[in-house]
């Protein structure tokens, strides 16, 4: 009978000639018992199972497939800006139920809208022989992945294109989304709409201020930079946007948001505001429909999904030029963006 090792101080792993001894079998056999392989009476088969779990071990995949001649294991990598953000989980979500059913495996790393780490971590998931990258990246350049490229290794990037790689991406119609958010508003009777942006330095976030401005400007609205703040990443800096942007004279008399946690921020900065301004925020936020929150709205699961098609079709064998797959936003009107402007 085996004891558990004392708290803090864990044993090596357990070897394969422990599980062999311990089920009474050869080394071969509880190889092949573990590895699903045939010629393996079930007895046999459960017997080993049984000595791995009450021994611990686990086979250590990336070693078998290397040993067979495998360049690379099952693996593939998502990086995201920020896994708290409920539109990564969601796109992480579709791209695993596609990657499934496909015998792949997903792991997930956070690289929180950080250059350096993200390109740390890009070395890393290489170095693990993944079948693949999908990428939400941060990088102003991605030119250094050419050679990853020729080797045949398949980048699939989201939410924001490559730049200087070809490769392929799923993304979203950003210019459209916030270009219906504006015109909204300005046909609720607005003029003064205040802007709370994400990072300036995100092609997301510009594509959607350039989307809002070709609206305010086809109706007139030429000085709307006015009431624009950028770089309010998180929730803390969306309310601290927001109550400088109220405390203007005149003040916006409605808000437009630029991702779902600037969003969630803008109402905890309004909160007990006396005549709180008209507001739309891109991107679903949870509770929305309970809250009542106008957003532009679209599928992160479908992006995910589209990028596993993707690349399932390089690691299959298409050599056709980069795809770009635009899954559209739609605005979802709700009652937050229907409060008029307080008369002059």
């Amino acid at each position: 009978m085996t004891s558990d090792p004392p708290p803090g101080k864990p044993s090596g792993r357990p070897s394969l000639v422990q599980v062999a001894q311990l089920s009474g079998v050869s080394v071969k056999t509880a190889s092949r018992a573990l590895s699903g392989e045939g010629y393996v009476a079930d007895e046999t088969r459960m017997r080993v199972q049984n000595a791995a779990d009450q021994l611990g071990y686990r086979i250590n995949g990336i070693a078998r497939e290397l040993r067979r001649g495998a360049k690379t294991s099952t693996l593939v990598g998502l990086l995201s800006g920020d896994l708290a953000n409920p539109f990564y989980s969601r796109l992480a979500s579709g791209l695993e139920r596609e990657l499934r059913r496909h015998h792949l495996q997903l792991i997930t790393a956070s690289t929180d809208e950080d250059p350096a780490l993200e390109r740390e971590l890009i070395n890393t998931l290489l170095e693990r022989r993944v079948r693949g990258l999908v990428v939400a990246s941060t990088m102003a350049a991605h030119g250094f992945l050419a050679a990853e490229r020729r080797h045949g290794i398949p980048f699939v990037f989201v939410d924001r294109p490559p730049v200087g790689l070809a490769a392929d991406a799923v993304l979203l119609d950003n210019r459209e989304g916030a270009r219906q958010a504006a015109a909204h508003l300005i046909a609720g009777g607005h003029r003064r709409i205040g802007v709370i942006g994400d990072l300036s330095r995100l092609s997301t976030h510009r594509d959607r201020i350039t989307g809002f401005a070709e609206a305010m400007e086809q109706a007139g609205l030429n000085d709307w930079d006015e009431y624009l703040l950028e770089d309010a990443h998180d929730t803390a800096a969306a309310v601290r946007a927001v109550g400088e942007l109220l405390s203007r004279e005149p003040p916006p008399t409605a808000l437009f948001t630029t991702n779902n946690r600037i969003t969630t921020g803008a109402l905890r900065g309004m909160r007990g505001h006396p005549s709180p301004p008209a507001l739309i925020g891109f991107d679903e936020l949870e509770l929305g429909d309970v809250l009542g929150v106008t957003v532009v709205t679209h599928d992160p699961e479908e992006m995910g999904q589209q990028a596993a098609r993707l690349l399932m079709a390089r690691l299959n064998g298409d050599r056709e030029p980069p795809h770009r797959v635009v899954v559209p936003a739609t605005l979802l009107v709700r009652a937050s963006s229907e409060h008029p402007p307080p008369p002059n």
